[in-house]
């Protein structure tokens, strides 16, 4: 199984950009498909966007497609979330998540990952 650590989360204004970055440690990273998630103070974990193990398949949810992309390199044992046009309502924990069984249809449902970051914050000002 895989470990995973979060980072590249921080202070932005609305408008910017950042790059977050989950770095994994372990076997077959590559059989892994990866995904983030995010959680706001006092609302519940939401699906942002995930990637199939062979990166041919992207998923997002509808309040960041066009932009947020989603990508790995599994050479590097990495996964990223480029996030851009930053809005106040994008401030939350972003976490990382991998998961062998996980496929395009069952991206977006949180029981269905192995393994889980601690966590990375993003704080949007207006």
């Amino acid at each position: 199984q895989v470990q995973l650590a979060e980072s590249g989360g921080g202070l932005v204004q609305a408008g910017g950009s950042l790059k977050l970055t989950c770095t994994a440690s372990g076997q077959m990273f590559h059989t892994y498909a990866m995904s983030w998630f995010r959680q706001a103070p006092g609302k519940v974990r939401e699906f942002v966007a995930g990637i199939t193990w062979t990166g041919y398949s992207t998923n997002y949810a509808d309040s960041v497609k066009g932009r947020f992309t989603i990508s790995r390199d599994n050479a590097k044992n990495t996964a990223y979330l480029q996030t851009n046009s930053l809005k106040p309502e994008d401030t939350a924990v972003y976490y990382c998540a991998a998961g062998r069984r996980v496929g395009s249809a069952t991206m977006a449902s949180i029981h269905e990952y192995d393994a889980w970051g601690q966590g990375t914050q993003v704080t949007v000002s207006s």
